[in-house]
């Protein structure tokens, strides 16, 4: 049984009771004497207790069922000030060239891969496989950086969590607010809503899988109507580290404003109870300063931007005032080589979209604009780039 003398820490306790699953928080000196003449105690086989200062999972209970180790690991969140302004996944957006672009001009507190199918990674064929790995290149200079995962498989969920802790990443997340019906026919994505016991049970195989990381979800208000105030507070009953919540519906997708309101009451849900989950909040930030705002208002403890990044790899970089148009250009440059470095499995029409935001707001943009979405690889988008800005230097000292 346990030791009481050497045990003192108050901490969760999960006990595995048949088929089901027993949390609460006790005191291992006090509370555990009344608890071991409970109904339940007589089928709890063996009990085995222990506490470190990083893992505050306490007790490990065994019975018939299954067993569990589910506390919350925080890792790198509890080490970082609040609140966080941290990098939206979004696929084929902030791939590994965009994020070395962003990291080195305007790093985040905090950067996610693209989300990545578990079930492509563990039943593809070595080619598709190849290809899935890609998406989870990282760089040093990106960390913080969590691996973002999708899958509606628990057992998947637990091997690519496991995954990632081999590769080294800093944490795990598990998305459940993708709209994609492609995605939700697998049972994930936004389609977890649906089932929530699915997605608890999705919580608890990333914990198997990387008992040493911290792991987070990403969902929304609800799937056809808004249900944070049963959905949210299910997915806090599991002790992910963090939740960032988009404050829409999956049948809203953006159609309509970001109810932020929502998040304000997340905020409230999560204190009711006691929770030490993270908030955080996204949706219709464009800017540093709104995303402060935001965190006012609702008192959230951080803010996810995404379309706010596109064009803008200095987002995050509070001293930058401007950026002239030379130096957007030629760091568009500069995203383009890398992506082509780094990402040779993806189709190069994929940057187009980068370009689009990259080019606009000067003048001569629409024109140049028109150049780049014929290019066809990174040489002529450099020849096309340095042609208008050798124009663009002719000009200006014509007219001066």
């Amino acid at each position: 049984m346990i030791d009481e003398e050497k045990n003192t820490n108050r901490s969760k306790v999960c006990v595995a009771w048949g088929q089901s699953l027993f949390w609460r928080t006790w005191d291992l000196n006090q509370d555990l004497k009344e608890v071991q003449h409970g109904d339940f105690w007589e089928s709890v086989v063996a009990i085995y207790a222990w506490a470190s200062p990083s893992f505050s999972m306490v007790v490990l209970g065994i019975s018939r069922g299954k067993c569990y180790g589910l506390s919350m690991q925080k890792g790198f969140w509890e080490k970082l000030q609040r609140p966080l302004f941290v990098l939206a996944p979004m696929a084929d957006v902030t791939d590994a060239a965009f994020r070395r672009v962003i990291a080195k001009y305007g790093k985040p507190h905090i950067m996610w891969t693209e989300f990545v199918s578990a079930d492509g990674i563990l039943l593809a064929t070595p080619e598709g496989k190849a290809k899935l790995m890609k998406d989870l290149i990282y760089s040093d200079a990106e960390r913080p950086i969590v691996a973002q995962f999708f899958t509606g498989t628990p057992e998947h969920m637990e091997k690519v969590a496991a995954l990632a802790g081999e590769m080294g990443f800093d944490g795990v997340d598990i998305n459940m607010g993708c709209p994609d019906r492609s995605i939700e026919k697998q049972g994930a994505g936004a389609a977890l809503i649906k089932t929530p016991a699915l997605a608890k049970e999705l919580i608890r195989a990333a914990k198997r899988g990387a008992p040493k990381l911290p792991i987070s979800v990403k969902t929304r208000i609800g799937f056809n109507k808004n249900e944070l105030e049963t959905w949210l507070p299910l997915l806090l009953e599991e002790e992910p580290v963090a939740i960032t919540i988009h404050a829409r519906t999956r049948k809203e997708m953006s159609k309509v404003p970001a109810q932020w309101g929502e998040i304000k009451r997340a905020v409230e849900i999560r204190n009711s109870m006691k929770s030490e989950t993270l908030i955080l909040g996204n949706g219709d930030v464009l800017t540093l300063a709104d995303a402060e705002e935001k965190v006012r208002e609702t008192g959230c403890d951080g803010v996810m931007i995404g379309k706010g990044i596109f064009g803008n790899p200095w987002l995050f970089d509070t001293a930058k005032d401007s950026i002239s148009t030379e130096e957007r250009l030629r760091v568009m440059v500069e995203h383009t080589k890398l992506f082509e470095e780094l990402l040779t499995h993806k189709n190069f029409a994929v940057m187009k979209k980068h370009y689009k935001a990259y080019v606009n707001g000067f003048d001569g943009a629409k024109e140049l604009r028109g150049k780049l979405m014929e290019a066809e690889n990174g040489a002529e988008v450099e020849r096309i780039t340095e042609t208008f800005l050798k124009g663009d230097r002719i000009a200006t000292v014509a007219g001066q």
